[in-house]
C-alpha cells in the first residue's frame, strides 16, 4: 500500500515548550508522530515536511505594524480592513502602506483568515527553524533505506502569509513561491493514503488541506487519514472553533480520522 505522509511545520519553534509559537500540546504529538514513523518505515513509501521560513520582517509580524504612537502591534492582535482604512494600525514603513491595504482586502476577497500577527518564528536559519530533534532523527532512519524525503519550504515572502504548505494565501506579484505548488499536489496523488499530521491543526493543517483538496477529485480526497493524535490548536484568542470547523468540513467531504497508535494496525 502506498503510504504517503504529510508532516505539517514540525519545528522546534511550535513543537517544544521553548519555541516562539508553542502549539499546547505539539510536544507529545511529534513524539508519537516519531514513534510510528520508526516503527513502520517499510510500510511508509514517501514523506512531505513542510518548513515555515520566515524572515524578520514580515506583514504578520508586530515589527511590520504601528498605530497612532508608533507601537507595534501584541501577538495575537487581528487586522482587519476597517483597521488599516481607519489608520488604527498602518505599515511601519511608509511605502509598504498600499500593499498592506491591499493585502487586508484581499484577504477579505478571497475568504482566507482574517490578518493575525505572530511572535516572530521559525526564523529562517534559527534554532527556531529546524526539525524538532526526536521527528528529525524518526526521518533520518527512514532516509537511510534509500528514501529521500520531500521537504517543503513555505513564508519566505515577507509580504504575504503563507499557512498552507501549496499557496499563500495571497499571491504577491511576481514569486512563484507565492502560487500553487502543483509538484507537492501531484507528488501526494500517487498515495493511496495520506496520513495528515503536524501543526497547527486550525492554522497551517487546516489551510493546506482545504487547499490540496481543491485540487483533488472528490474521491482523492477520501485518501487524507488526519491522525489526530499528532496536530494540536493554536487556539488563538476569538479563534478557537477553527480546528474543529476544519475537521467537520473535511470528514463531511470524505476525509478519514486514525491515530498514530492505530492506522498500522
Amino acid at each position: 500500500m502506498a503510504v504517503q505522509l504529510l508532516t505539517i511545520d514540525g519545528q522546534y519553534d511550535f513543537c517544544d515548550p521553548n519555541g516562539a509559537l508553542f502549539v499546547q500540546g505539539a510536544d507529545k504529538d511529534m513524539s508519537r508522530l516519531s514513534k510510528m514513523v520508526r516503527e513502520n518505515i517499510p510500510q511508509i513509501s514517501a514523506i512531505h515536511a513542510t518548513l515555515d521560513s520566515h524572515h524578520p520582517v514580515h506583514i504578520a509580524h508586530p515589527v511590520w505594524w504601528k498605530d497612532s504612537k508608533n507601537q507595534h502591534p501584541s501577538p495575537f492582535t487581528v487586522i482587519n480592513v476597517d483597521d488599516v482604512e481607519n489608520g488604527t494600525w498602518k505599515a511601519y514603513n511608509p511605502n509598504m502602506q498600499q500593499w498592506s491595504l491591499d493585502y487586508v482586502k484581499s484577504l477579505k476577497d478571497n475568504c482566507r483568515y482574517v490578518l493575525c500577527i505572530w511572535p516572530p518564528h521559525c526564523l529562517i536559519a534559527d534554532m527556531g527553524f529546524t526539525i524538532v530533534p526526536e521527528l528529525r532523527e524518526a526521518f533520518l532512519i527512514w532516509e537511510t533505506t534509500f528514501k529521500k524525503l520531500n521537504y517543503v519550504p513555505k513564508g519566505s515572502c515577507v509580504y504575504t502569509e503563507h499557512y498552507s504548505a501549496v499557496r499563500a494565501d495571497v499571491e504577491y506579484p511576481g514569486d512563484p513561491t507565492t502560487m500553487l505548488n502543483t509538484q507537492v499536489i501531484n507528488m501526494l496523488k500517487t498515495g493511496q493514503d495520506i496520513l495528515v499530521t503536524g501543526e497547527a491543526l486550525d492554522f497551517c493543517v487546516a489551510n493546506t488541506i482545504r487547499d490540496i483538496a481543491n485540487e483533488f477529485s472528490e474521491d482523492e480526497v477520501k485518501k487524507f487519514v488526519l491522525l489526530e493524535d499528532a496536530c494540536s490548536c493554536v487556539n488563538a484568542p476569538g479563534l478557537e472553533n477553527l480546528g474543529d470547523d476544519f475537521v467537520n468540513e473535511m470528514t463531511a467531504k470524505g476525509m478519514q480520522i486514525s491515530k498514530t497508535t492505530e492506522y498500522f494496525k
